[in-house]
This record gives C-alpha cells, sequence and structure tokens, in this order.
C-alpha cells in the first residue's frame, strides 16, 4: 500500500465531503469532525519526511472548533480546503521510494 497516495486520495474526499457539508446551509453543520480528520491525515503525512521535514513543517494542525456564527463555520471550512490542496500539492510533488 502506498501510503503517500491513500493519504493524496483521502484529501480529496475531504475535500469533496466539505462541499457536501457546505451545501447543508450556513448554521446547520458542524466543522469539529472535518478539522478533526485534517489534522489525524496531517500526523500521518508528517511521518513520510522524517528525513526532511523542512516543507511539512509549514503546515499546523487546524483548531478542533466548532464555531456558532455560520462566517467563523465558512471561514474555518476554507482554512481547511486550502490546507487539504496545499498538502496535496506537497504529497504529490514527492518522489516515491524504489520498492527494495
Amino acid at each position: 500500500m502506498d501510503l503517500r497516495q491513500s493519504l493524496v486520495n483521502m484529501l480529496q474526499t475531504l475535500i469533496k465531503d466539505m462541499e457536501l457539508v457546505q451545501h447543508q446551509g450556513a448554521g446547520y453543520y458542524t466543522c469539529a469532525p472535518v478539522a478533526q480528520r485534517y489534522n489525524k491525515l496531517l500526523k500521518q503525512a508528517i511521518s513520510l519526511f522524517d528525513l526532511d521535514p523542512a516543507l511539512i513543517e509549514t503546515f499546523d494542525p487546524i483548531p478542533e472548533a466548532d464555531p456558532k456564527d455560520p462566517s467563523d463555520k465558512l471561514k474555518l471550512l476554507q482554512s481547511i480546503r486550502i490546507e487539504c490542496g496545499q498538502l496535496i500539492t506537497l504529497l504529490q510533488s514527492i518522489e516515491e521510494e524504489p520498492s527494495a
């Protein structure tokens, strides 16, 4: 199993899931599960960069809060979407290690 590709696929699915959640309407969804899932995926991605952590260190966990204000929810989801996109790009840019 290729952990890197699996993470990319899961991050892409998380972005799609956020879109579905947002269609429920402002104020009717929670951001906490999305932030929790992103943080778990980020933790796994960090493990791929043990030897050269420079770029992965530019990513921080997202607060797992659940704002009540719909505009704050939107800002949090936008933040997660941007971070997911950047993390996908980083993961896609690293070379797979050859199998032994």
